[in-house]
């Protein structure tokens, strides 16, 4: 069994547990037998699994293969193993996009259900300008990560100023940017699905793009790449399933950070064709159980889910830069 064999299998044992686990503890031979007979003799079982946890489980895993595989593609196209969606500010450009729809009650009728992903979208987009732009025409490291640190400070101030003036609905919304998955139904599957397995499709037939911007934008340039559209389209499409991802979870750290490196260290390559997939499957893996903890850890209380992804993220980062270069990508 190779290493994709090995991805899948641990992500369905790891939505498994997540399934059965929670306020009510259901064993894991009542969850299989109620998704693959597709029913349960007991109604309560069934409801608890396929009404409550089997779509959060599911969105957990999307959104955690999103910005793992966002983390990626800003790493490959910047050259730049520090660069993720939450380090850049692309995920609180998103986050003030999705709060600005939100309070300001845009879209009451056609938009209504697209407002908070449009809003979402277009804060990421102008997230990642911003970092472009302050970092100059040769990106390097140094002038990336203040920039990052720039547009973070900036959007941050921007969503206090929004909280402070919200009169409504306050709690939920701080709840949200830290990162949560409540109340997620079949809805926002559907929603997300589509846009995170296009996306997925689109930058894994670019994966022999983006191996050759590993060698540089000039011997790219030399070899026959358009490196100026082939780097607009993939970083539209990062910022894009970054802001889905941010719309329907609010803003979750490090996962977009450390399980490229995670996979890399594992497999032993930057091929992309094999890096791609599997880092969307680690992530998937990462956020299910990551999701599955901030339900358990306090039971009956939930705490958010970047809490969770905070804490396990950064010891596992610090051991990983002790283990990698971080000026260069392998």
């Amino acid at each position: 069994m190779g290493w994709g064999g090995f991805f899948l299998l641990t992500l369905f044992l790891t939505l498994s547990i997540a399934l059965s686990v929670g306020s009510s503890s259901i064993p894991l031979v009542a969850v299989w037998k109620t998704i693959f007979a597709f029913g349960n003799n007991d109604p309560a079982i069934n409801a608890i699994i396929w009404k409550i946890r089997f779509p959060r489980v599911c969105i957990a895993a999307l959104v955690g293969g999103s910005l793992a595989l966002a983390g990626v593609i800003y790493q490959s196209l910047l050259r730049n193993p520090l660069a993720d969606p939450y380090i850049l500010g692309v995920s609180s450009g998103s986050a003030v996009g999705a709060v600005i729809a939100i309070t300001g009650g845009f879209g009451a009728t056609l938009l209504q259900e697209w407002q908070i992903p449009i809003f979402s979208f277009i804060g990421a987009v102008l997230a990642l300008a911003c970092v472009l732009l302050l970092s100059g025409s040769h990106v390097q490291v140094q002038s990336l990560l203040l920039s990052g640190v720039v547009v973070n400070a900036f959007f941050a101030a921007i969503l206090t100023f929004l909280l402070s003036i919200s009169q409504t609905e306050l709690a939920r919304i701080q709840f949200w940017l830290m990162g949560s998955f409540t109340l997620r139904d079949w809805d926002y599957v559907l929603f997300v699905l589509p846009v995170s397995c296009m996306g997925s499709i689109v930058v894994w037939l670019k994966s022999t793009e983006l191996n050759i911007f590993l060698l540089g934008t000039r011997p790219a340039t030399h070899i026959g790449v358009s490196v100026y559209r082939t780097r607009l389209i993939l970083l539209i499409i990062a910022s894009l399933i970054t802001s889905i991802a941010v719309s329907v979870s609010g803003m979750i750290g490090f996962v977009g950070l450390i399980i490229p490196h995670f996979v890399r260290i594992l497999i032993r390559t930057s091929d992309h064709r094999y890096l791609l997939p599997y880092s969307f499957l680690v992530g998937a893996i990462f956020l299910v159980g990551s999701d599955a903890l901030s339900r358990v850890l306090f039971e009956p209380r939930e705490i958010p889910v970047g809490v969770v992804t905070a804490c396990l993220g950064a010891p596992i980062f610090a051991i990983l830069l002790k283990k990698t270069t971080a000026s260069t990508l392998r």
